[in-house]
């Protein structure tokens, strides 16, 4: 009534025959007669609105809470351990330089002894203060005395600890972490506007004209509020924001603990544990909080055309979980932010492209170019950043053939059992979704290229897990439980999001015979438990990878294997 005081008008359109209504044509009859009964009712109640919202919101303020109240147990068990601690930790933990200038491992493992690198005992470095310095170039202060050279040395070693991948200034490569907060920022302002735009119009546009076949909505669980017809579908999306809040709070408040350690004892960010870069997860958590913002924009006005939209920054979320697992152990080596930016507008051009032009010419160019990206990306990661592609590649492959023609089962016999089981999996994986794609060429692109992301990164985050555990390394109490429950949002996520209420198969107005009836609080539907429950799933994800790692926070670098 407040939208349409001065009444409305309701038209129903009658078809010239049942054509369009059944599978098969039907005699039309001289008199063609259809009894129409309408009925209007109240949706909801206000009080059931807000009582709907306030538990929406309440779902999140219960981990908010949860995390609040760890932390602050976290910081009493610290405060009274810190006396012991810190002697341990100045009598056997955290010795002199000299003490750990050579590695633990035995001579055969090929560790080569860095002479004049590492700082004495008597003469120590102090920790540096120019963190804000703009001048500091990688080549300039790069630790090796040879970068090239001595590259070529360490890197591809048969085994390799991060000792020899961490080897360069921390501080440039904290600056290089944080470009991927300032890109993300970027990124996300220059997408998000226009989107926000687009579905803007094509809501005003449903209003003006009554035109209901714009949108695929679930009318039975549709709730509207103010400009929005389905304003349910739109708020739910507000777990991801606030669970990327939640993470990017996580994470600053580990920083910050990290670099009161770093400042009582400068040694602890160069020579012990996984180097400590958290611009990668920062980016994350905006990349979460992009996710619920973008999503909420397409559910304004859920159609085919706009689906990208709510997949977009899931692509972002993917690969960036992907670049900060490689990074844990390689953080020498990792992919600049611009290059990874550059890489994820290529794949939403990609995405826009199978939208609106899905033929199987483009399926067939699409799978040659997924195969021949997995091709260039494996000998980039097992060669540890030392492989090239350029025009002397088949020189070098003709020399190594030559090399090898003494053993020529050494051809087959990989140097790196560990990374060369990773790719074969990865490679079969990716090969198996190309010819899956130009086979039966899926509708839905844009969802086919998110599996494409996510099964990289479950086998990825699968690998880690099992090469740490096969290291004698072990998974710590507080890592399990997320994992578990992770393990425990996504399964349950995906068993509400295959409860379709819409389908794109269809037009809008035929897809409402999938339309169903509110599941939850008379307010939220299937999908909007998906929102909630898939928001959970990745906050917790999210922190497996921010502790997988914490009991290597003591030892030295030496003894940590790269995988």
């Amino acid at each position: 009534k407040q939208d349409y005081p001065n009444g409305l008008y309701i038209v129903i359109v009658m078809l010239s025959n049942d054509e369009p209504c059944s599978s098969y044509y039907q005699h039309v009859y001289r008199t063609r007669k259809k009894n129409v009964t309408l009925l209007i009712e109240e949706k909801i109640t206000k009080s059931e609105y807000l009582a709907a919202i306030f538990a929406g919101l309440g779902f999140c303020a219960f981990f908010y809470v949860v995390t609040i109240l760890l932390a602050c147990i976290s910081y009493i068990r610290a405060k009274h351990k810190q006396p012991r601690e810190r002697s341990m930790l100045d009598d056997s933990i955290i010795g002199s330089p000299d003490d750990i200038s050579s590695p633990v491992a035995s001579p055969s493992y090929g560790i080569i002894r860095e002479q004049n690198v590492i700082e004495t005992k008597d003469h120590p470095s102090p920790l540096p203060r120019t963190v804000s310095d703009s001048s500091l170039d990688e080549d300039d202060i790069d630790m090796l005395t040879d970068a090239e050279s001595e590259k070529e040395i360490y890197r591809t070693k048969a085994f390799l600890y991060v000792s020899d991948l961490a080897r360069k200034d921390m501080r440039v490569l904290k600056k290089k972490s944080q470009l991927y907060i300032w890109g993300l920022l970027t990124v996300g302002v220059f997408y998000a506007v226009p989107v926000m735009q687009l579905v803007i119009t094509y809501q005003n546009v449903l209003d003006v004209t009554g035109n209901q076949d714009l949108c695929y909505y679930n009318f039975w669980c549709a709730h509207p509020l103010g400009p929005l017809s389905d304003f349910n579908h739109v708020f739910s999306n507000i777990s991801y924001i606030l669970f990327g809040i939640l993470f990017i709070g996580v994470c600053a408040r580990r920083n910050h603990h990290h670099q009161l350690a770093v400042q009582a004892d400068y040694k602890i960010d160069k020579y012990y544990g996984i180097p400590q870069h958290f611009g990668i997860f920062y980016a994350m958590g905006g990349s979460l909080i992009m996710e619920g913002l973008l999503s909420a924009c397409y559910h304004i006005c859920p159609n085919n055309s706009n689906y990208q939209f709510d997949t977009s920054f899931m692509y972002v979320i993917s690969v960036l979980s992907m670049l900060k697992i490689y990074q844990t152990r390689h953080p020498d080596i990792n992919a600049s932010a611009c290059a990874a930016y550059a890489a994820l507008a290529f794949a939403v051009l990609l995405g826009v492209i199978g939208v609106l032009a899905g033929t199987l010419l483009f399926w067939i160019i699409f799978g040659f170019i997924h195969v021949i990206s997995c091709l260039l990306l494996s000998g980039h990661i097992y060669y540890m950043g030392r492989w090239k592609c350029d025009l002397g590649l088949f020189k070098r492959f003709k020399a190594w053939c030559l090399s090898e023609l003494g053993d020529p089962w050494g051809i087959f016999r990989p140097m790196y059992v560990d990374r060369m089981v990773l790719l074969l999996l990865g490679n079969a994986a990716n090969w198996g979704l190309a010819i899956y794609g130009m086979i039966w060429t899926p509708r839905d692109f844009a969802s086919y290229l998110l599996i494409i992301f996510l099964t990289n990164l479950l086998l990825y985050m699968a690998f880690y897990i099992i090469m740490k555990l096969r290291h004698g390394e072990r998974l710590q109490l507080q890592s399990v439980v997320y994992l578990v429950l992770c393990l425990l949002g996504w399964s349950a996520a995906i068993v509400f999001y295959t409860k379709h209420t819409t389908t794109w198969e269809l037009t809008p107005a035929h897809s409402r015979q999938f339309n169903q009836e509110c599941i939850l609080l008379h307010f939220y539907d299937t999908h909007d438990v998906w929102h909630f429950l898939s928001a959970g799933g990745m906050f917790f994800g999210f922190m497996v990878l921010l502790t997988l790692d914490d009991d290597r926070a003591q030892i030295p670098r030496e003894r940590i294997p790269v995988f």
